[in-house]
């Protein structure tokens, strides 16, 4: 009894996807593609964000104060443009380890600046600063995995 070439390749592709929603999981990233074979598989899952705010003791209940909801706050961010990742990769703030970072809070850079790396394919992509100014705040930290288009560095 032969069996068909769906029935064989199943057990391997079910395998691929569990590996890859593995790898998902031990990253931190929202997703992951890879061909293999003529066969190009992507595993994504929802991320999705949720921000608590600590309330104060609850006074006695009016009708009025139990219309809505409070939204929730916003994060602080430094005032100035976010330097956004262009990339899915590990992001690192020195060119190897144990050497100076690239940028600082504080530090003045020029337009063209490298301001750090990001790993993505085991290849180092440098991120330059897109103008000059004062580096205000840096929102990452070394090895940390990063999205595309999740903010890096706010420059003022």
């Amino acid at each position: 009894m032969a069996s068909s070439p769906k029935a064989s390749a199943d057990p391997l592709d079910a395998r691929l996807v569990r590996t890859l929603a593995d790898i998902l999981n031990e990253t931190g990233l929202s997703e992951i593609e890879v061909e293999r074979d003529g066969l190009k598989v992507r595993v994504a899952r929802q991320v999705s964000v949720t921000a608590t705010v600590a309330a104060p003791a609850p006074a006695p209940a009016t009708a009025a104060a139990v219309e809505a909801p409070a939204a929730p706050a916003a994060p602080v961010r430094a005032a100035g443009d976010a330097v956004n990742s262009p990339m899915v990769g590990t992001v690192y703030l020195q060119p190897q380890p144990g050497s100076p970072s690239f940028v600082k809070v504080g530090d003045t850079v020029t337009a063209g600046q490298t301001l750090m790396i990001i790993e993505a394919m085991k290849t180092m992509n440098p991120i330059p600063a897109p103008r000059a100014g004062k580096v205000v705040e840096i929102l990452v930290s070394d090895a940390q995995p990063v999205e595309f288009g999740e903010p890096l560095v706010i420059i003022e």
